[in-house]
């Protein structure tokens, strides 16, 4: 029998949400899976699945049972001629990775970060970059999860199909998902160019940048109107990769860090770290060659504040030069660099942020320079209002303000994706308060 353990306490990543559950489990089996849901049930609990922690908001709490999948993570088969992958949900992207390399595959695109389940990462629709790569969930040909009553149910366009367009984006509320299986490609090198502009120059062609690139995204540093642009494409030259301890850690990390604490005290230097940093780090041009997942990962650096929300890709533009002129006419808020601009293909998920459009992900951060919280709700606000005026829809890992009624309008799916919750879970067994926020 499996059993949970008390006294666990749970924080993610960027210590910005945590809690402590009544029992902690760690099953290896879908049969202690299954032990654990008919135990919630006879003691009326509720039951959460956490991958890595990462999500920064609330998503992954709860006050119940918490069952972490980290001991479920084997590779169960490898299809080189399809190049597909089934694993356990609780295998992280940083080892499978690994694995994969070993056999000639890779994934086609990635997050910034690989310390993540593959269950969880496509709960929340965890995305990167590319206009003709969807978000991560788009690279899933079939799933199984078990329901809150035990049942297992298989799941693909061929089977279940509904339920797979529900499933492939699971925001963790369906049941516990067991074995994902991905497409796969041959593995790749990419080439990354670095090179800076402005952000005029950018939003004016951004046509031809997406043209330009496979994987091109760009950061804005506000209170100036400088960008870092990358283009990423895959190429058959051999790995070039160059790293400096020096730059990478002590200027990129210490240094930083170190700079926005002391802005705490005097907020109207922020503006000059930002123009400081595009200076040091990002104002000229190089180049890197690397395996794939080496490249769409990279550092995040120390605990922040993140919002990031999808808005149709047409809007880009628009919603830039309104966040920009916003903060010109209220110096007294100041805002962390990068405000990081990525770019997804539309895709017919009924959660997914892409939902039926090709979109742009504008994602906004302030740091927690050793861990202490700073001013941001009123730059946070704006954000949000900015977003929803654009037609934007919120990253569902991350931070937002939205209810029921936002949702509704947002998604053409969601009445559909609610019916299909309340089947496979109509005691609400798998939801928290993150997820009555969503639902009720």
């Amino acid at each position: 029998m499996v059993l949970g353990r008390g006294g666990y306490k749970f924080q993610n990543w960027a210590q910005t949400y945590g809690s402590s559950p009544e029992l902690y489990f760690q099953p290896t089996s879908a049969e202690e899976i299954k032990e654990i849901l008919d135990l919630a049930r006879q003691r009326s609990k509720r039951v959460k699945v956490v991958g890595g922690g990462h999500s920064p908001s609330n998503i992954a709490c709860s006050d119940d049972f918490m069952v972490r999948l980290d001991k479920m993570n084997k590779i169960l088969k490898i299809d080189k001629e399809t190049k597909q992958v089934t694993v356990e949900a609780g295998i992280l992207l940083a080892d499978l990775n690994k694995e994969l390399d070993k056999c000639g595959l890779a994934l086609s695109n990635l997050g910034a970060v690989s310390e993540v389940a593959a269950g969880g990462v496509i709960g929340t629709g965890t995305h990167n970059t590319g206009i003709e790569h969807g978000i991560l969930s788009t690279q899933v040909v079939a799933l199984t999860l078990m329901t809150a009553s035990g049942e297992v149910i298989e799941c693909s366009q061929s089977s279940n199909p509904e339920m797979f367009q529900a499933a492939s984006l699971h925001l963790g509320c369906l049941g516990v998902i067991l074995t994902v299986t991905l497409q796969c490609k041959s593995s790749f090198n990419l080439q990354e160019i670095h090179f800076s502009s402005t952000l005029q120059e950018v939003l004016d062609n951004l046509d031809n940048h997406l043209n330009s690139s496979e994987y091109f995204r760009f950061f804005w540093f506000p209170h100036t109107d400088k960008v870092s642009a990358y283009y990423q494409d895959p190429t058959d030259k051999p790995p070039s990769s160059k790293s400096s301890w020096f730059w990478d850690y002590f200027v990129g990390y210490y240094l930083l860090e170190f700079l926005l604490w002391i802005s705490t005290f005097m907020p109207r230097i922020l503006p000059s770290i930002n123009r400081f940093y595009f200076w040091l780090q990002f104002s000229s041009k190089s180049e890197r060659v690397d395996i794939s997942h080496k490249v769409f990962n990279f550092e995040c650096l120390f605990k922040q504040h993140v919002q990031d929300w999808a808005i149709p890709v047409e809007k880009t533009k628009d919603a830039l030069i309104q966040l920009k002129s916003w903060l010109e006419r209220n110096p007294h808020v100041v805002a962390h660099f990068p405000v990081e601009v990525r770019f997804a293909k539309g895709d017919d998920i009924l959660l997914s942020p892409c939902y039926s459009r090709d979109s742009c992900y504008m994602n906004i951060i302030m740091y927690r320079p050793y861990g202490k919280d700073v001013p941001h709700q009123e730059y946070w606000i704006e954000y949000e209002t900015i977003m929803k005026r654009v037609g934007g829809r919120p990253h569902w890992a991350k931070a937002h303000t939205c209810t029921r009624k936002d949702f509704q309008k947002m998604y053409p799916g969601f009445s559909k994706f609610n019916s299909i919750r309340e089947k496979l879970d109509p005691t609400g067994m798998f939801l928290n308060s993150y997820l009555e926020k969503v639902f009720y």
